[in-house]
């Protein structure tokens, strides 16, 4: 038969797996299956000599495969080609093999020694694939084979072939678990691998072969952190699962000291009566201070951070799995004030399909209890659309109830009204519940929710109605006697409903409080006996305990009904409902044999019981990890790992120090270590106020100069990994371009032969400056001093052989340039003062000659490059400004105080070594005749996630005199107040500081090239826009900066007006435009403002922030201080 005939007859169907088949004999006309013919022509082409035709056999089989058909009983016909010299055929074959190996073993052994020799094929496909193919014959007698083939494979040239050995390890400890040891030393060999293309398969494969065997990662543990970001995403989420298991084990709990004060600080008198409270004062304190001795300073490893740093760029990637990965690494490793990056990654997860959103919101719900704050700002994010399955209603639900607070609650009741009036029954209960929860949680709005829930009685849908009463019972548990009414209207009620809960908890109610409703409750069980014997098991139940309840309360009118209805009860079909009638006739009915239970029928029956605590059904899963299948079930499935406690102490972090060898010779590159470290100690660089996570920051800064040269510099050997290559790509890459471009344009305007030198010694500064501002840049990302390293070792060799001599003259510059001076002709100087520009800004001059600075800076660039001060403080001119010139708010008026009067500013100085807290300058001032003494704080009361540091406590203030002190609070970006008391050694007085939106910022300086490139990213619902008239005294420049920066604590862009700074433009366009920038305190969301101003005093406010609550408020106070 030819190829081609063969061809249209598997077109035509024929030869597909049991279908019926038209018999060819016309006599017949019958269908029966032809299961002796099938597959003929292929078999004849895979036997054929033409290779063309056993590719096309091949390909038409895979097809088959992919299409759900089975096509086992070609496999002899198939592995006979096993040998074929054409690699696409040889490809395919082993395609095939691969997936049906294990059902035909007898047949693939055969072919064992083919699979040998394509081990040893010089194509790497081929190999890999060989060996695919000998890990699916899942037969004991050649665990021997598989063994060494995957030996060898762990040593090949190809990363291909490698990653497809750490594949085969997991198939061969199942076939035989006692290889375990041998397959140890091939994992420990390949997690030296350095290419991204293994780290994933072998990670999986230590997962399931050796997860115990923790110090297998020591040494890689850098490695690993630094290729996180290249590996491919189903290995990035295997590795990132890994390290938060083993960053659990190896590191500190970095919120160890909150989880102190929460245990010891505590809510624990929470039930007890005012009378305890005295006795247990003394306690208390003694808790506290134990606490506060346990609590030592925290200092984040800097390994920790380094998995902190590099994880958080995945949160952009665009898998979810990803993403989640990384967000349950930061909910379980990162500090309380850094989680918060991962709610607006979580948040856009929420625009995928219903399966990831599933997911996303079962783990937002787990986390809205714990960490609420952080996706506050999201709130609109959860609120449900009519298209969205219940399933997923529910969630949203979940998570809007748990964000639920006094300030937001109105706007969520809003939403759960209209969620009521949905046609989905399951969704509307569940808001009912959610309602329920709410009044529960925030005792404000109790009253209103009840009032609702009780016009929902009158609502025509019988589960409305029925659900609202099971949450009303759950309401008046907790003050039934001020809703007497709500219970006769209720009782009304049991004539209508039909829902058996319902009924049951309007009897329950009833009968709890028949005191409140003497009149009613025996008319209800009067109705209730008639229906007795049609009602439900739940309902018969809650009128023997009605009758039992009347009967000890009410006996005069209830006996007789109350005896009817055991009597009723006594011959029920359901034995429940009999044993409880026979229990309660025993005890309410006292007799001779009764027994002593009797005396105490009444407190049995009517006892007060507390008040049922509506929960989040998400309350414990958190002990789950999260995005964990076991998570999702709240179960524990096969194959989860528990996640372990973080250690008492610090285990050793000298394990992850890994030895270089060098293949550059030793003393080179010795030397230059050490001048690096030496850099490092000779200079500070910002090392205070470093980035957003205040003291953790900075201790990885100090500790990180013994920890970078075996970190990402030298995890891997001399020859330069994958991770360095890309790092160095993306660092230094560009930033090498453009300086080279601009040095270029430099040489071309000023080349005199005999001013070369200097030149060059102008451009390694320029360079150097380039490099400190990159650092500057990354520091007020919260990234340490690591990266620092890495483009350091990513810099050229000459300047890494610079002698000490430059390194010492290079930090006298520095300083000596802090002072502001008048600009000199000097051509070095000129140099240093442009290189603080973006020069991209500016025409070069078509003349050799040198033009002066103040040609190229506008006015208000000056000023600002005046305060710019190259010392520890925060690089910002507002600064160091005293705090006398700041606004002032009143803590604490005389009288109130008893002669006692504190004020209080924002002194916009950096707090400490806490970047993460707003100073507050407190002036005390003692009008009164007495000394005061002993001026301190205590019961700080604080929404969750901010912190306070107390001021010192002030011994004496004498009579008449003023004393200062500073205290630090976190926020945590929002303008919610900080309660405490403020004590003397006689009085206390409460008070609160709540701080303006704008001094929940610090100032951050930027370039107006790098404003409007983040301003770009910052669009849609992150811009607020507002036009105003500007206040006859606010329409020139000073008065415009001068009023935003006393609103908020931000710092002026340079090149501030587009008019000095551009060429000339057509009128309309001459006016000037004036950029701030900041961030915020806590979490270092950027924050842009523009105030551009137009003709007749109009102007636009423009404000840009990733928070719009913060945005939103800063817009008013803004427009608030350029309209006064």
């Amino acid at each position: 038969m030819s190829a081609s005939s063969a061809f249209n007859d598997e077109k035509g169907g024929s030869s597909s797996v049991g279908e019926p088949e038209y018999g060819h004999d016309p006599a017949s006309g019958g269908i029966f299956s032809s299961d002796y013919k099938r597959h003929d022509d292929l078999k004849e082409m895979l036997d054929s000599n033409k290779d063309s035709l056993k590719l096309e056999a091949m390909k038409r089989i895979v097809a088959m495969i992919a299409r759900g058909k089975n096509a086992s009983d070609l496999f002899p016909a198939v592995v006979k080609n096993v040998a074929c010299k054409n690699i696409e055929v040889k490809k395919l074959v082993y395609v095939y093999l691969v997936r049906y190996a294990e059902e035909q073993q007898d047949l693939a052994l055969l072919s064992i020694s083919t699979f040998q020799r394509g081990l040893k094929d010089p194509n790497q496909l081929i190999r890999a694939s060989a060996l695919r193919v000998l890990s699916s014959i899942r037969v004991t007698i050649i665990v021997p084979i598989m063994m060494l083939a995957i030996k060898e494979a762990a040593s090949d040239m190809s990363p291909y072939v490698r990653k497809t050995a750490a594949h085969a390890i997991p198939k061969l400890y199942s076939l035989d678990p006692e290889q375990k040891d041998q397959l140890i030393e091939v994992i420990e060999k390949l997690l030296a691998d350095k290419t991204t293309l293994v780290a994933g398969s072998v990670v999986m494969a230590f997962e399931e072969v050796c997860p115990e065997r923790i110090d297998l990662i020591h040494k890689n543990y850098r490695k690993l952190c630094n290729l996180l970001i290249d590996v491919e995403e189903w290995g990035q989420v295997v590795i990132i699962n890994m390290l938060t298991r083993y960053a659990r084990t190896q590191f500190l709990n970095p919120n160890i000291n909150e989880s102190l004060l929460e245990e010891g600080g505590g809510d624990k008198t929470f039930y007890g009566s005012d009378d305890d409270e005295d006795e247990d004062e003394e306690e208390k304190e003694k808790k506290v201070e134990a606490v506060m001795a346990k609590r030592k300073p925290y200092v984040m490893d800097p390994d920790h951070r380094l998995l902190l740093r590099n994880t958080k760029p995945l949160l952009q990637s665009r898998n979810a799995a990803v993403v989640m990965a990384v967000a349950q690494l930061y909910f379980h490793l990162a500090p309380k004030a850094e989680v918060g990056v991962i709610a607006k990654a979580l948040v856009r997860l929420l625009r995928s399909h219903s399966e990831v959103q599933y997911v996303v919101l079962q783990n937002v719900a787990t986390m809205t209890i714990k960490r609420r704050g952080m996706f506050e700002p999201y709130l609109k994010s959860f609120y449900i659309r009519s298209t969205d399955p219940t399933q997923i209603k529910i969630l949203k639900l979940e998570v809007l109830t748990n964000l639920a607070n006094e300030t937001n609650i109105s706007t969520i009741l809003r939403e759960f009204q209209t969620y009521i009036k949905s046609m989905d029954k399951d969704f509307v209960a569940a808001t009912i519940q959610a309602i329920g929860r709410c009044a529960t949680n925030i005792g404000e709005v109790r009253d209103t929710c009840l009032n609702g829930l009780v016009q929902l009685l009158s609502n025509r849908d019988e589960l409305v109605v029925a659900e609202s009463v099971v949450v009303i019972k759950k309401l008046l548990q907790m003050q039934p006697e001020k809703h007497s009414d709500i219970i006769k209207h209720m009782a009304k009620l049991t004539d209508n409903i039909q829902v058996p809960m319902a009924r049951a908890s309007i009897l329950w109610l009833i009968g709890e409080y028949c005191e409140h409703v003497p009149k009613i409750a025996p008319d209800v069980l009067r109705k209730m006996a008639k229906s007795f014997t049609n009602e439900e098991d739940i309902v018969k139940l809650q009128i023997l305990n009605l009758a039992a309840k009347l009967y000890l309360t009410n006996s005069k009118q209830t006996k007789l009904l109350t005896q009817y209805v055991l009597n009723l009860a006594k011959y029920d079909q359901n034995y429940d409902i009999r044993d409880r009638a026979r229990f309660i006739r025993q005890l309410i009915v006292p007799t001779e044999k009764s027994g002593a239970l009797s005396k105490y029928a009444k407190k049995l029956f009517l006892a007060l019981k507390p008040a049922p605590v509506l929960e989040s059904p998400f309350k414990d899963r958190d002990h789950f990890q999260l995005g964990s299948l076991s998570h999702l079930l709240n179960a524990k499935a096969g194959g989860y790992q528990e996640l372990p406690d973080w250690p008492e102490a610090a285990p050793d972090p000298s394990v992850r120090n890994v030895e270089v060898k060098e293949s550059v010779p030793e003393w080179t590159k010795c030397s230059s270590r050490e001048k690096r470290k030496e850099k490092k100690v000779e200079k500070p660089f910002y090392s205070d106020s470093e980035g957003e996570s205040g003291p953790t920051e900075s201790a990885d800064s100090e500790s990180y100069s013994s920890g970078s040269e075996s970190g990402s510099g030298s995890g891997e050997s001399g020859s330069g990994s994958e991770s360095e290559e890309s790092e160095e790509a993306s660092e230094s890459g560009e930033e090498e371009d453009e300086k080279e471009k601009k040095m270029k344009k430099k040489k071309d305007f000023k080349k005199p032969v005999q001013e070369s030198e200097s030149e060059q010694s102008s451009e390694e500064e320029e360079r150097k400056r380039a490099r400190k501002s990159k650092q500057r840049k990354s520091d007020s990302e919260s990234e340490s001093e690591d990266e620092q390293s890495d483009s350091e070792s990513s810099e050229s060799e000459s300047e890494d052989s610079e002698s000490e001599v430059e390194v010492k003259k290079k930090k006298k510059t520095m300083e000596s340039k802090a002072p502001p001076k008048p600009v000199k002709k000097d051509n070095k100087k000129e140099k240093k003062e442009m290189s603080l520009l973006d020069l991209d800004d500016f025409e070069p001059a078509p003349s050799p000659q040198v033009t002066p600075v103040n040609a190229f800076l506008s006015n208000s660039l000056v000023t600002d490059l005046e305060g710019l001060s190259l010392s520890d403080s925060v690089l910002s001119p507002t600064a160091t400004s005293p705090c006398s010139g700041l606004k002032s708010y009143e803590l604490l008026h005389r009288i109130t105080g008893e002669g006692l009067s504190v004020e209080y500013c924002f002194s916009r100085q950096p707090f400490g070594a806490d970047g993460n807290m707003v100073a507050v300058q407190m002036q005390f001032t003692n009008s009164a005749a007495a000394d005061a003494k002993n001026l301190h704080m205590e019961d700080v009361k604080l929404q969750s996630g901010m912190r306070v540091k107390e001021f010192l406590e002030i011994e004496l203030l004498p009579a008449g005199e003023s004393a200062t002190a500073v205290m630090g609070i976190d926020f945590c970006d929002s303008t919610q107040a900080a309660n405490f008391q403020l004590c003397t050694h006689t009085r206390k007085f409460f008070v609160s500081i709540q701080p303006p939106v704008g001094e929940l910022m610090k100032p951050f300086f930027m370039t107006e090239n790098e404003f409007k490139k983040e301003q770009g990213q910052l669009m849609g619902m992150n811009e607020i826009t507002e036009k105003l008239t500007l206040d006859e005294k606010c329409r020139n420049e000073h008065a415009i900066v001068q009023k935003v920066a006393t609103a908020a604590n931000l710092s002026r862009v340079p090149c501030g007006s587009d008019k000095e700074c551009s060429p000339p433009l057509p009128p309309p366009f001459l006016l000037p435009a004036h950029r701030f920038a900041g961030k915020t305190v806590t979490s270092g969301s950027l924050v842009l403002v523009t105030v551009a101003t137009k003709e007749e005093g109009g102007a636009q406010l423009t404000v840009n922030c990733e928070k719009m609550v913060i945005g939103t408020m800063l817009v008013k106070d803004i427009l608030l201080a350029l309209t006064q």
